[in-house]
């Protein structure tokens, strides 16, 4: 069974940076196409970045590009959001997801870790 744990969420003062970690157990994880996405209350679940298997290419959602970075570690079966300048529309659910098919949906799902951003 693919499990995926999402930490690193917590309170930050608007301009600060966090950096969320996905530790990805019960499968291969090198297979895995990684992704990031995040839900505020009231809205709809929207894409944030996503990864290929082999980190060699990268894409973001327009809000946050330029100050979110996707990565992964392979070795330790880990994807990771760095989020730096952080603005209060970034407040939400942070939720990692991993891909089998790059064209297909996202095979699994972690339980999400709480982003919030304080003026």
């Amino acid at each position: 069974q693919v499990q995926l744990v999402e930490s690193g969420g917590g309170l930050v003062q608007a301009g600060g940076s966090l950096r969320l970690s996905c530790a990805v157990s019960g499968g291969t994880f090198s297979m895995y196409h990684m992704g990031w996405f995040r839900q505020a209350p009231g809205s709809e679940r929207e894409f944030v970045a996503h990864i290929m298997w082999s980190g060699s290419s990268a894409n973001y959602a327009d809000s946050v590009k330029g100050r979110f970075t996707i990565s992964r570690d392979n070795a330790k079966n880990t994807v990771y959001l760095q989020m730096n300048s952080l603005k209060s529309q970034d407040p939400a659910v942070y939720y990692c997801a991993a891909q089998r098919s790059y064209y297909q949906e996202y095979d699994y799902w972690g339980q999400g870790t709480q982003v919030t951003v304080s003026s």
